[in-house]
């Protein structure tokens, strides 16, 4: 098949990637800002509103390992259709549960969806835009932020107007079909010889693919622990659920915007660290503003931790697909890297809340994440472009 560039006849596929990444962290920001709502009418504390956010992004980190297996069995293109759906059916399923575990169950269904659909695409933007990988990775991971917006501003609206916290939540079954229509209409034939399991092993081995995998999972904890929890603390200092929930909108406008543009400055093949440490002093002033002057500036606190998490997130998938020419092995290398990170990423929400039940606030959350924001910073040192071929040999 005839790889597609960013011209007037990609311009379907380009909004396919758009309305995919659209669909994928809706479900995860809309809980915050009806929080409240979800507590009176579930019973669920603080530590179970925190596994709507773990149990999807373990799942996330689990299944994500499997892509490269999906790809051979059933085909990335056919991968992706059938994970949209299922998302599309677990948030149908949010109109009738009555528990707290009920809930947590669609959370599960909605989070095995996106796992799959994060495990296998970057393998198909790779092949689809060969040489604007950078620049299409940088529109998915917008979009994928811009989701989040949406699901923070729309969802408590939607509850509003019905009445109901559940069809908050259960909206969200809108864009999954427009997403699987559109991919099934515009998404290509599979091309090219999926990874094998050696592919894994292999990656596996490597000391480089446990550094990617450990520094993407904290600095996604980040994001984990915000969409959370961002709502709920400013509701304990007096906001209500529509202010909290546009308070998070503002953070995810802010994510693409910085996921947008960012990888559209960077050079190809270039050395992506000091972008990486930019977006990295952005989370660190951000949590620090969180922690020591949260009623000063909200907003500058939350468009600085969102144009940081962004920008991060779409610059750490570049790098991941920097390291392998292959585009199969590239997509491995993600789908492991993903893995393993967002396992690691599910944690910090209910440590979180493990230590605001401890100290009754949130303020060590937040110096956690500003430890974490040094911690990322170290370890962004050995990622340096002339290292990539040393430390990623291609497997045999």
């Amino acid at each position: 098949m005839k790889t597609a560039d960013p011209s007037r006849a990609a311009w379907p596929l380009l909004f396919v990637v758009a309305i995919v990444g659209l669909n994928l962290r809706p479900f995860v920001t809309g809980v915050g800002p009806l929080a409240q709502d979800i507590r009176e009418g579930t019973g669920l504390g603080l530590q179970g509103l925190s596994l709507l956010t773990l149990v999807p992004m373990l799942l996330m980190g689990a299944f994500a390992f499997a892509g490269p297996s999906l790809q051979r069995a059933a085909g990335a293109r056919r991968s992706v259709i059938a994970a949209l759906a299922v998302l599309g059916i677990g948030s149908w399923l949010r109109l009738f549960v009555t528990t707290g575990w009920a809930l947590i169950g669609t959370a599960a269904v909605i989070g095995f969806g996106v796992a799959i659909v994060q495990a296998v695409f970057p393998s198909i933007i790779k092949r689809m835009f060969p040489d604007h990988n950078a620049k299409v990775m940088g529109l998915y991971s917008a979009t994928l932020m811009g989701g989040g917006a949406l699901g923070a501003k729309a969802s408590p609206i939607v509850a509003r107007w019905a009445g109901d916290w559940h069809m908050g939540l259960a909206w969200l079954v809108l864009p999954a079909v427009l997403a699987v229509l559109l991919a099934a209409r515009y998404l290509p034939a599979d091309g090219g010889a999926a990874p094998g399991d050696g592919v894994m092993l292999h990656l596996l081995r490597l000391r480089r693919t446990w550094l990617l995998m450990v520094w993407f999972g904290i600095a996604n904890g980040g994001y984990s622990s915000v969409i959370a929890w961002l709502p709920p603390f400013y509701q304990a200092l007096g906001w209500d659920r529509n202010a909290s929930g546009s308070l998070l909108a503002l953070m995810a406008v802010c994510q693409a915007m910085a996921a947008l543009v960012l990888p559209l400055l960077i050079r190809r093949g270039g050395d992506r660290r000091g972008w990486l440490w930019l977006t990295l002093t952005c989370q660190a002033a951000g949590f620090a503003g969180f922690a020591f002057w949260p009623g000063l500036a909200p907003s500058l606190w939350t468009a600085l931790v969102g144009a940081g998490l962004g920008g991060c997130f779409a610059l750490s998938m570049v790098v991941a697909l920097d390291h392998l020419a292959d585009p199969a092995h590239a997509g491995a290398l993600s789908a492991v890297m993903q893995g393993g990170g967002f396992l690691i990423a599910a944690i910090p929400p209910w440590i979180v809340a493990v230590l605001h039940d401890a100290t009754g606030g949130f303020l060590s959350g937040w110096l956690l994440h500003l430890a974490c924001v040094v911690v990322v910073m170290l370890l962004t040192i050995p990622l340096v472009p002339h290292s990539y071929a040393k430390a990623m040999p291609p497997p045999a």
